[in-house]
């Protein structure tokens, strides 16, 4: 069993991001990016994970990521989004969106493209633009998508200095997070907790959908939508709980499950084995939901006194009447089925951990105790 690496890096990182991997090639995930926040300076770097194994001065094994390149960032980097293999978006707490360029025969970042002002506040009460953090970026080449707490929705273009598109009062709520559905329709989540589905083929500031969690107002903090099943969303928001969303049917999630004791941060599916879904949490923990129904007997990821246990999920729609096999295992309501294993992936519990990042058999992790961690054998 290969262990999970961690390299203390001397900043709190809040966002980790693995370089994609060409399409069709069969390499595995080599290069991640992180970005920082509430530090003197920030960074955006680039890190290659290298060779494991190395021991340490105190005969412990340490994971060799090696930083490549890294380039100061003005604000909190607020999110990271790799938008093709060279070029990295980053949203800052100062309203700016940039576009990182790596030229890797030097090993330099270099800023391609900025747009200073994306995100600002308007109005009585603030001066007359006062900048807004930018809390939420997705990139879909050529189209950059970016949200902010003005409640303000911006649609770049790589290359194009103005928004070729902006919703301006989207939300009257801080919008925290946003992820495409399908080209040209995208699904944000707010402050207030609800999700909203926009299509930029419409014009207007209407959404085409609002879904929520009926009666609390919980704030909701990240999104993430099923690889292939492109109905099927999670969110997490700030009591922890993890919900599976159908925005085919109905305006409530079809799942709550109980998850973290304080903010979810970020929720991923596996990109290539969705069956399989990744937390982390303000409580200092990172988890791996196992929903997948073919395995009789699961054995669990890390056996390295991480938690393990069973959880049963709670159904709100039934859905008896689709056919069963193109039920994502995360929208099933036979019982049987129902059993979802999770497994706590860190050795021991640490301050927050901001951000994941999944891709094949590696997984990064990013923490407020200055750390990044670090695993290549996600499924061993």
């Amino acid at each position: 069993m290969e262990e999970i690496y961690a390299k203390f890096v001397s900043q709190k990182i809040s966002k980790t991001r693995w370089r994609p991997v060409p399409p069709g090639s069969l390499q595995t995930a080599e290069t991640f990016a992180t970005g920082s926040w509430d530090n003197e300076e920030n960074y955006v770097s680039l890190w290659s994970i290298g060779d494991f194994g190395n021991v340490d001065s105190d005969g412990g094994f340490e994971g060799e990521h090696q930083l490549l390149c890294d380039i100061k960032h003005h604000g909190d980097v607020m999110d990271l989004q790799f938008f093709d293999q060279e070029r990295i978006v980053a949203a800052s707490s100062t309203g700016c969106v940039t576009v990182f360029l790596h030229h890797p025969n030097n090993q330099t970042l270099s800023v391609s493209q900025q747009w200073t002002t994306a995100h600002y506040h308007t109005g009585p009460g603030s001066p007359s633009r006062s900048s807004a953090p930018c809390t939420g970026v997705v990139c879909d080449n050529p189209e950059i998508v970016t949200v902010g707490e003005d409640g303000r929705i911006n649609l770049f273009r790589a290359d194009h200095k103005e928004a070729v598109r902006t919703i301006d009062n989207a939300d009257s709520s801080t919008l925290h997070a946003v992820t495409f559905l399908r080209t040209p329709e995208i699904l944000t989540v707010n402050s207030i907790g609800q999700l909203k589905i926009w299509d930029f083929r419409k014009q207007g500031n209407e959404p085409s959908q609002i879904l929520s969690l009926t009666g609390d107002r919980v704030p909701l903090h990240c999104v993430d939508r099923h690889p292939n099943q492109q109905h099927v969303v999670a969110t997490g928001g700030q009591d922890g709980m993890l919900s599976i969303w159908d925005v085919r049917q109905g305006t409530m999630p079809v799942s709550l499950l109980k998850a973290h004791e304080a903010e979810m941060w970020e929720v991923h599916f596996h990109p290539s084995n969705p069956d399989h879904l990744f937390t982390c949490s303000e409580d200092g923990s990172l988890w791996h939901w196992d929903a997948s129904t073919d395995a009789p007997e699961k054995s669990s990821l890390f056996n390295q006194g991480g938690r393990s246990s069973t959880f049963l999920s709670h159904s709100i729609s039934n859905q008896a009447n689709v056919h069963q096999s193109l039920i994502s295992s995360w929208l099933s309501t036979d019982p049987a089925k129902d059993r979802i294993e999770i497994t706590s992936l860190l050795p021991s519990r640490t301050l927050s951990v901001n951000s994941l990042d999944v891709l094949g058999p590696c997984l990064v992790c990013g923490t407020d105790a200055e750390a990044i961690y670090v695993t290549r054998q996600l499924f061993s």
